[in-house]
């Protein structure tokens, strides 16, 4: 961790949605009721045959029937509030995680128009994580610095994280579904094998999915493979529809031959750009590894990036449910003694629909 003067701690490191509430108040019906009746009386003690009581029965008020015009009903309430949450990481120039900033240190757009900043909130909060791994053939020599990258991200989780393990070559397999045993699924990444094509998009796809079933509300993806997609049913306009729909963060460590390397395949030529694109729409990050041996450390970043980020909510001004696309902007209020700061986060969210 890296400090700088001025109250302001930068962890060394990297770090989007739309929440819907409903309260229904159903109207009252108040009934009221009066006494049965008056107290039954005493027998006359003259007579010398005890006379039956007299008994004076008062009938029961029928109740006020409610009246059917509408100014007499009491009327049920119904609230729909929309809140937008951004995560927001902020970074220096040299990749250094910005903590310490307030809520006037941000400002907030939606499609051009600014929005007012309602919570505001840099405290670190429980993830649930799927890691998707790379198991083709490609990655025979890159498997035991992967496994080592994945063993770093983990040791940054907290006890009510939770995670689960999807491993994909021509297809993608759930080989260990949500648990919070991180020991489990480096278990089992310590004996695949590197064979097959890849599947990337498809393996993608099916985080996406079993992400639904999450209990956490911070939700990311760690893609960890060397790039590109030669085997997948899924396209990658489809997927990266499907990223866009989602409140999760897609981070990647793309393993890449260097650029002068002989063994770089088309598909891997293209998976710079596409990891980049999926990470970058989520509020995510992707980064280029061509040095095995920086693996590992660079998940140590992406898991300190995760848990040192600030979390905007707004209400829309808009307030239309036309199921459109809104586009989200964050501007740095930039502070004194800071040198220039770089605000990562989604860059939208699809409106509700009537």
């Amino acid at each position: 961790m890296a400090v700088f003067t001025g109250g302001w701690d930068m962890s060394i490191g990297n770090r989007s949605c739309a929440c819907f509430a409903m309260i229904l108040l159903p109207g009252l019906l108040l009934v009221s009721s009066s006494a049965w009746g008056q107290p039954i009386a005493a027998p006359d003690e003259r007579s010398p045959v005890q006379s039956q009581p007299r008994v004076a029965i008062e009938p029961r008020p029928k109740p006020v029937a409610e009246s059917s015009t509408p100014e007499a009903r009491t009327p049920n309430i119904r609230v729909d509030t929309t809140l937008v949450q951004i995560n927001v990481t902020v970074t220096t120039p040299l990749n250094q995680v910005v903590t310490g900033m307030e809520r006037e240190h941000f400002r907030l757009f939606e499609d051009r128009s600014e929005q007012e900043i309602l919570t505001f909130s840099s405290e670190e909060a429980p993830l649930s994580i799927g890691l998707v791994f790379d198991i083709s053939g490609s990655m025979g020599s890159k498997l035991h610095k992967s496994r080592q990258a994945a063993a770093q991200f983990f040791k940054t989780a907290n006890p009510e994280d939770e995670f689960f393990l999807i491993q994909f070559n021509e297809r993608p397999e759930m080989v260990v579904p949500w648990t919070t045993n991180t020991e489990e699924i480096q278990n089992r990444m310590a004996f695949t094998q590197a064979k097959g094509r890849t599947a990337l998009l498809d393996g993608l796809y099916l985080a996406m999915n079993q992400m639904k079933k999450s209990k956490n509300a911070r939700k990311a993806i760690l893609i960890l493979s060397d790039g590109g997609d030669n085997s997948s049913r899924y396209t990658e306009s489809e997927i990266k529809n499907l990223v866009r729909e989602a409140d999760v963060q897609v981070y990647a460590m793309g393993i890449f031959e260097p650029i002068a390397g002989r063994g770089r395949t088309a598909e891997e030529l293209s998976g710079p750009s596409l990891l980049n694109e999926m990470a970058e729409q989520t509020g995510g990050r992707s980064f280029a590894v061509e040095n095995l041996n920086d693996l590992p450390d660079i998940a140590a970043k992406i898991g300190i990036e995760l848990r040192s980020q600030y979390v905007l909510g707004y209400s829309p001004t808009n307030m239309q449910k036309d199921g459109k696309y809104r586009r989200v902007e964050v501007k740095l209020v930039q502070p004194r003694g800071l040198p220039p700061l770089r605000a990562y986060y989604r860059t939208g969210y699809y409106a509700p629909a009537q």
